[in-house]
């Protein structure tokens, strides 16, 4: 999504263009309570939409909670928030639901993005699976990040890699979805892949936000 320029006038009189932002799509995913909706609210220059409800008895048997039980509230349809890149780019973001039940609704959320964030929990690794392998068969660029929750066992990246069976080009990082700085390096690396992974000119690449 490229926007086109607008008009202005000059201290002369004079008109000239300007140059909008370019609209990036991104969308952030991964399993139920990998922190999604935190670090899209983290991010996000403006209030972040959410559309989280409280978990009910109605979800038993139905939403896995193991690991997550202080969880008491999940996204039903998505999460939404927007941050500008150096006055160039302006990254939409769109986080998914976790919950099997409303992987339905991903081929909308994906449809026309650069790329994905695919959370990870170590003490969960598996739920991120089906969000890596969407994002394999639509070819979709994304980057893996691992959401360092306190008391969560540490590993290397390396071995993250291997147990999530990826290839060695998909790059995989620590984050911490509560800190500003920690998710802007995360988003700044999936742009900087996805426009390599889609042959994009260096020079259209932002180097800060």
């Amino acid at each position: 999504m490229v926007s086109g320029p607008s008009r202005r006038s000059t201290p002369a009189g004079g008109v000239r263009a300007r140059r909008l932002p370019t609209a990036v799509k991104i969308v952030i995913a991964g399993g139920f309570g990998v922190g999604k909706t935190t670090m899209v609210g983290t991010v996000s220059e403006t209030q972040p939409l959410r559309t989280e409800e409280l978990l009910t008895d109605r979800g038993v048997g139905v939403d896995d909670i193991a690991g997550v039980e202080r969880k008491d509230t999940t996204t039903v349809a998505m999460d939404f928030g927007r941050i500008t890149m150096r006055d160039e780019y302006v990254l939409y973001l769109f986080g998914t639901p976790g919950q099997k039940r409303f992987w339905f609704m991903w081929d909308e959320v994906a449809l026309g993005a650069l790329g994905a964030v695919v959370l990870a929990d170590t003490r969960r690794l598996s739920d991120c699976f089906p969000s890596v392998d969407y994002f394999e068969r639509r070819k979709t660029p994304f980057v893996v990040a691992v959401n360092c929750f306190e008391g969560a066992k540490r590993y290397d990246l390396a071995e993250i890699q291997m147990a999530l069976n990826l290839g060695p080009k998909v790059p995989v990082m620590l984050c911490d979805a509560r800190r500003l700085d920690s998710c802007k390096e995360v988003l700044i690396d999936l742009v900087l892949h996805a426009m390599k992974y889609r042959g994009l000119s260096e020079e259209a690449q932002p180097q800060n936000v």
